[in-house]
């Protein structure tokens, strides 16, 4: 996990040539952007909360082979630090002008009147937010996690309606209780992954860590797990415009209730929202669906046909899980270069496509003929 502040007082006595990390191994993003010279430049920086450069690295240094592998957390100075990785590297992809990365106005929905199939078992849109000047969870200390607990509490404790309902501390579940909610996909479990270890992400767990959800277990936040906030739309069935509404309104919600209490939702103009894996950056909003595929989820062109659309499976699970039973959690591929209007839409179209295939392959005809385009 990320080094204390004494640890980073003990590195600054030696040079950056004796500090700089043996990255002949590794090939993540991190590995192929940070250079001497870069490190050089960088590395006596250090946030408010004595974040320095070597605490964002220190996922990508222990985990050679993950992705972007940096986590660029803490206060406001560590991501202007951390983005001063070359842009196209870090990401990955080709920097977009931004069209929309703020919650869309009413006529903007995206068309969702096609969506409603017996293959579609569970809808979901999630969205992480990170609130601006508050340290993150892989830079927490005790009372940090506490005090951003306490104040979503606060601000949440005040949805009314639909929205209304209660928190539930993880603290104080039994393991039973935990398990069941964990299994009905409504929350997240003690960070076991390497890259998020790495990263501190467990650090003080369970502390001030918990879920609120309404009445009708179809909104819900969750509360420090990687950012801030997670803020969670889901229902069963295939009504992905009953999802997308209740989502909309009750973001809105939550980010006037935060703006009351003089807190905002890290974001700037060139990037979008600010989160503390860079894989979330732009929109933060993941668009999930659970769908039933077992031929076209075993044909070989499955993979091919997902990276056309810009989608992405794993087991409905969560991360680094198998599909069972042919159901996949298909979602959107990209969080930056598209607002979120035209993510929920590349989705609805793109399960629609799976559905239609799905249904020929179960008659034994081919699907060459429906192969799409590259998006």
């Amino acid at each position: 996990m990320p080094f204390s502040n004494s640890h980073n007082l003990l590195k600054m006595k030696y040079s950056p040539e004796e500090e700089y990390p043996d990255l002949k191994a590794h090939n993540n993003h991190m590995a192929k952007v940070l250079t001497l010279d870069l490190y050089k430049k960088l590395r006596d920086k250090q946030t408010p909360s004595g974040f320095t450069l070597d605490d964002c690295i220190q996922t990508g240094v222990d985990n050679p082979g993950n992705g972007i592998a940096v986590f660029p957390s803490s206060h406001v100075p560590c991501c202007d630090l951390t983005y001063q990785f070359p842009d196209t590297s870090i990401i990955n992809i080709k920097m977009a002008q931004l069209n929309n990365q703020r919650l869309p106005p009413d006529e903007e929905y995206p068309d969702l009147s096609t969506h409603n199939n017996h293959m579609a078992k569970v809808l979901t849109l999630d969205l992480y937010k990170k609130l601006r000047d508050r340290v993150t969870p892989s830079g927490f200390t005790l009372d940090d996690v506490i005090q951003t607990g306490s104040l979503s509490l606060s601000a949440l404790g005040s949805l009314d309606g639909d929205l209304k309902g209660k928190y539930y501390a993880l603290r104080n579940m039994t393991d039973a209780e935990q398990q069941q909610l964990i299994d009905d996909h409504f929350l997240f479990d003690k960070p076991v992954s390497p890259l998020l270890l790495a990263s501190g992400m467990a650090r003080d767990w369970p502390d001030a860590r918990g879920i609120w959800h309404n009445d009708n277990k179809t909104f819900l936040v969750w509360i420090n797990e990687e950012d801030h906030l997670r803020v969670i739309s889901m229902q069963k069935g295939g009504n992905m415009k009953e999802v997308f509404t209740r989502f909309c309104a009750g973001l809105t919600k939550i980010e006037s209730l935060f703006k009351a209490k003089n807190y905002e939702f890290m974001w700037n103009p060139h990037l979008g929202y600010i989160l503390t894996c860079p894989s979330n950056l732009g929109t933060g909003l993941r668009a999930g669906v659970h769908i039933k595929i077992p031929h076209l989820g075993k044909h070989e062109k499955f993979g091919e046909v997902l990276k056309r659309l810009r989608l992405q499976k794993r087991g409905t699970g969560g991360v680094d899980t198998a599909a069972v039973g042919g159901v996949f959690d298909v979602s959107n591929a990209d969080r930056l270069g598209f607002s979120e209007v035209e993510l929920v839409q590349m989705v609805v179209d793109g399960v629609k496509l799976l559905i239609e295939m799905e249904k020929r392959l179960e008659k034994g005809q081919s699907i060459d003929d429906l192969m799409p385009a590259q998006k």
